[in-house]
């Protein structure tokens, strides 16, 4: 896993190949807004959010982003526990994010 900060996080993804954005936090949360094409899968739901996980591509990147940067912190080791190894972390999360964001889709 790799924490980076915005400016990191913006430019890994600008030149990123199959580059996948995953919001971690509660419904609630998210509907304070999100990063752009992001995926919502609430990390509190644990045995949901495993599954949907498993479901995904080993050889993309995934951008993980939460509130602080904790649980998506958490989220990366089990990803990377589940043997993806292409882990990035928003460090600060959406605390320190001052970029824009987005309401999700209803």
């Amino acid at each position: 896993m790799k924490n980076v900060s915005q400016e990191g996080w913006i430019a890994a993804i600008a030149t990123a190949e199959n580059a996948v954005i995953i919001d971690v936090r509660t419904p609630e949360e998210c509907a304070t807004g999100i990063l752009e094409n992001a995926i919502m899968l609430d990390f509190f739901k644990s045995e949901f959010f495993k599954q949907e996980i498993s479901k995904l591509d080993k050889n993309n990147t995934y951008y993980m982003y939460c509130r602080s940067g904790n649980r998506s912190s958490q989220a990366c080791s089990m990803m990377e526990d589940m043997g993806f190894d292409k882990t990035v972390n928003l460090r600060g999360g959406m605390h320190a994010w001052s970029g824009s964001k987005v309401m999700p889709n209803s």
